[in-house]
């Protein structure tokens, strides 16, 4: 079992059934999966690109990821339908939470100037999204195999119905939100 969910079963679900007043250990809100993303623009011109991707992307996730395809042709960017632009991964269970451990206690703290991410990034319905500008934040890839600086996006899904539900959640779970 992964630590964070340890974590999460027995010291968060108490603190938060507590904070938000549920009665039954069911109501109160969990990770659902975790959805990482990278778009890949210039893969239109060196199709070696996506190869490149797609194996950090499988470094820091621990998971093969899938290509994605566009879905119409834009003439002014040079892209035709069906053609590969990006990769994504959509984690759930024990690699989810592995991933989220890595990723606030280790890959944000590495960071340039971090100084937190931005509570303003929910959605309205309890998902939280957020962006990193390079994949090297991520002690799996190594500086000197890569290509390319290229960035990613993580959106966090969780059961939860609010976003104030949503970021007591995520806060107990040790993501560093900055001061409002």
């Amino acid at each position: 079992m992964a630590r964070l969910l340890k974590k999460y079963n027995n010291e968060i679900i108490p603190i938060l059934m507590g904070e938000l007043g549920y009665k039954n250990t069911m109501q109160v809100p969990r990770l659902e999966k975790i959805v990482v993303s990278m778009g890949l623009g210039e893969a239109t011109q060196n199709s070696k690109v996506i190869d490149f991707a797609m194996t950090d992307m499988t470094k820091i996730t621990g998971q093969k990821p899938i290509p994605t395809r566009a879905r119409k042709s834009i003439a002014g960017f040079k892209l035709r339908a069906g053609v590969i632009i990006g990769c994504k991964v959509t984690l759930r269970g024990r690699r989810m939470y592995e991933f989220f451990d890595r990723l606030v206690n280790v890959a944000l703290p590495r960071v340039r100037d971090f100084k937190g991410v931005s509570p303003k990034a929910f959605d309205g319905r309890g998902s939280f999204a957020m962006g990193l500008r390079e994949q090297v934040v991520f002690p799996e890839i190594d500086y000197d195999g890569i290509d390319k600086i290229r960035g990613l996006n993580v959106v966090i899904v969780t059961t939860a119905e609010t976003d104030k539900e949503a970021e007591a959640l995520l806060r107990h779970l040790g993501m560093p939100f900055s001061r409002r």
